[in-house]
């Protein structure tokens, strides 16, 4: 993510002139048909920070043009590398691809939506990897309008994302955005659906986030900043102008916040929220008046988050003031900001945490979690009348889908679990009548009452009781037999929720354990659960993963000697710091795209958002917060010690964790370990923070990972 920070005049020099024995050095002079394991050069690079020094020997592994030769023969060295270890995998990775992509429908589609006089949908067709873009108009007899064919415009790249399609009010008009690099840097483009042809107008350097006027005569945009990407400029486009004759009509100048952007259900507004941490901002200007100025909801005041929804005049705002975990109030726009005149809608409750609210004719609907269970709520807006629109089913979770109106009195919902494909019902609120509108199909023979999924808790080291959700094979023993995958994150206050995946029950299938460790540094538990797994508390995090990994050996539920683990991105970081705390705990461990060089990165605002992290992680300008990070920091506590099996994964491109991070951790990580266990780097040449692109190819990547922990398992590579 970031580095920098007063280095000496003659480390840079060093850091940014390539010796010429270097690539030979990094390629540890191996042979094409049989390479050596790559040993990075050292260059040491001085980084000084409150009158200390930390010599960092990979950081010329940095790159920000992504064009140096010397840095790529070393990428290239520690694939071909990757490639060498797993090649006795190599049928296995292709028989578990074979099996994810069997439980895909060959021909699925998504669910219609209703927007304005259209139904507008998506569908896959057999052995395409990106997704055809359609509508129906009037109903869903009309005859089918092809918009944006995926497929036809991936052709030729070796990445593509469609981000965004919204449609103007009137539905002559469709905006994209679409990603060609995996850098999350969008070309927005106007397809205009009477001639079947995009405009002159491309809009670049660009985030996904579109909002229409009313009249469909004007786009709204963020552009990105070139260097931090940070999404800051709010741009309006009038159609048939020329892009360079944009206006900006808002700048984020606080580097602290983040900017998105988007249209109220209700239609009445567009819509700016800027966000960091533990503040929030929403501004509103008239979807009618697109000339106008966006203003302040509520003016902008240090730790408070809220959120905001419109219905018939009334704003519904989700609010944490004077309410750790959160409240809804009414107000109307004239007298938002202030707070005496707001009405208590739904109170506050202590260690129910509402995350999300949607306010429709009659109702508002709520999402909250609590003890790890996400649950969905409808309450009258005029009236305390309640009632629970989601089960009590264990290991399910819930979430809103599709509601892109505010004038109807029918609530979409999708319903999910570890082991049971998505559902997708509606709910007419004021009857309670609920309609399944699709279940996801597995094709063949999987039958979902042949898995279990349960939660538990288990106890952390103070005492405090952590939920994890179990998922396995009734025929699979829960006796200290069965290999275990752990799985976590706990950051941002991300709650990792249970959802099905397909390329999972392979590992189910062989007789794996899967648990998601609901540590703290989530809001599983409310605010409450957030705020103990963050800044000067983030240890926690780590601890809670390693207890829940010690408890489930304890209690017999996974084989301590074939125990896995598993994160990405701070997810990664929570792998980084689990295997300097605790390595004997696990095989192997898989760490993709991992926020691991802490210090340096959260030093260097000019590396993509760091500036807008420094309240989850801490400010390391602080020397408390710089002390406390680099205790944990993962790079920086490298040691010679054991580590187990890891494969660690990163995307060229990655915007949200620089590749630079994984690879320097590679590389320190060979020059201290004393085991000779496998250590591997694979870098995607042509993806970015989210891995390959495509509906299909994903899957390459899950097969690969699962074969290199399914290998392990099956005593392939017994720990030495």
């Amino acid at each position: 993510m970031k580095s920098f920070f007063f280095a000496l005049i003659t480390s840079l020099l060093m850091a940014c002139q390539a010796e010429p024995e270097a690539v030979t050095d990094a390629l540890a002079g191996g042979s094409q048909s049989q390479p050596s394991e790559p040993v990075a050069v050292k260059k040491p690079y001085i980084l000084e920070a409150h009158g200390e020094q930390r010599v960092d020997n990979y950081y010329w592994l940095r790159d920000d043009t992504r064009s140096d030769p010397e840095v790529l023969a070393y990428l290239d060295a520690e694939n071909a590398w990757t490639d060498h270890e797993l090649r006795d995998t190599r049928a296995l990775q292709q028989t578990l691809y074979d099996e994810m992509v069997s439980r895909l429908t060959p021909e699925d589609a998504s669910v219609p939506v209703r927007d304005g006089d259209y139904w507008y949908y998506f569908r896959f067709q057999t052995d395409q990897d990106f997704a055809i873009h359609a509508r129906r108009a009037g109903s869903l007899e009309a005859a089918e309008e092809i918009l944006i064919d995926g497929n036809e415009r991936a052709d030729g790249y070796d990445y593509y994302s469609l981000a965004n399609l919204t449609p103007s009010d009137d539905g002559r008009f469709i905006a994209i955005a679409e990603d060609f690099i995996g850098r999350r840097i969008h070309e927005i483009r106007i397809l205009d659906t009477d001639s079947g042809e995009f405009l002159p107008d491309v809009l670049t350097e660009a985030a996904p986030d579109l909002a229409w006027s009313a009249d469909g005569q004007y786009l709204f945009y963020l552009k990105r900043d070139p260097q931090t990407l940070l999404a800051k400029y709010v741009m309006r486009h009038k159609l048939g102008t020329a892009p360079a004759e944009d206006q900006l009509v808002y700048e984020e100048r606080d580097e602290t916040f983040y900017t998105s952007l988007y249209r109220s259900r209700s239609g009445t507004w567009l819509a700016l929220m800027h966000a960091e941490t533990n503040t929030t901002e929403v501004q509103l200007l008239r979807a009618d008046s697109p000339t106008g100025a966006f203003k302040p909801v509520i003016p902008r005041e240090i730790n408070h988050e809220y959120s905001v929804e419109d219905v018939d005049g009334t704003l519904y705002i989700l609010t944490n003031w004077q309410a750790k975990n959160f409240r809804v109030i009414a107000t109307d726009h004239e007298s938002a900001g202030d707070k005496s005149k707001w009405t208590e809608v739904i109170p506050t409750t202590p260690g129910l945490l509402i995350t999300d609210i949607t306010a429709l004719r009659d109702w508002v609907v709520l999402e909250t979690l609590q003890d790890g269970q996400r649950r969905i709520w409808a309450q009258r807006r005029l009236s305390e009348e309640r009632f629970s629109i989601d089960t009590d089913e264990p290991a399910t979770t819930y979430w809103g889908s599709d509601n892109i109106s505010t004038d109807t009195s029918i609530f979409r919902y999708v319903q999910t679990s570890l082991t049971k494909p998505n559902q997708t019902w509606e709910v007419d609120l004021d009857t309670g009548t609920r309609q399944l509108l699709k279940e996801t199909k597995v094709p063949g023979a999987y039958d979902a009452t042949q898995y279990a999924a349960k939660r538990i808790d288990v106890p952390a080291r103070d005492g405090t009781l952590v939920p994890v959700t179990l998922a396995y094979h009734r025929d699979t023993p829960l006796d200290g037999s069965a290999p275990g995958l752990v799985y976590g994150y706990g950051s941002y206050g991300s709650s990792t929720l249970p959802y099905f995946n397909p390329a999972l029950i392979s590992l189910l299938d062989r007789g794996f354990v899967y648990a998601i460790a609901h540590i703290r540094g989530g809001q599983e538990r409310g605010r409450e659960w957030y705020e103990d797994g963050k800044m000067m508390n983030k240890i926690n995090t780590f601890t809670d993963f390693i207890d829940v990994t010690d408890a489930l050996q304890k209690q017999a539920i996974i084989d301590p000697k074939r125990t896995y683990a598993r994160g990405g991105s701070a997810g990664g970081l929570l792998m980084g710091a689990v295997l300097n705390m605790a390595p004997a705990l696990y095989h192997g461990v898989i760490a993709a795209v991992p926020f691991v060089d802490v210090i340096t990165t959260m030093s260097d605002p000019s590396i993509p958002l760091t500036t807008g992290e420094w309240n989850e992680w801490g400010d390391p300008r602080e020397k408390a917060a710089y002390d406390y990070m680099l205790s944990y920091s993962p790079y920086d506590q490298v040691s010679a010690q054991d580590y187990p099996n890891l494969l660690v994964t990163t995307g060229l491109h990655d915007s949200q964790v620089q590749y630079f991070e994984p690879a320097k951790w590679v590389a320190k990580l060979r020059e201290y370990r004393t085991d000779q266990n496998k250590l591997m780097l694979y870098t995607d040449m042509s993806a970015g923070h989210s891995g390959a692109s495509g509906r299909l190819k994903r899957f390459d990547d899950y097969a690969r990972e699962f074969a290199f922990l399914v290998s392990l398992s099956e005593g392939q590579d017994a720990p030495n």
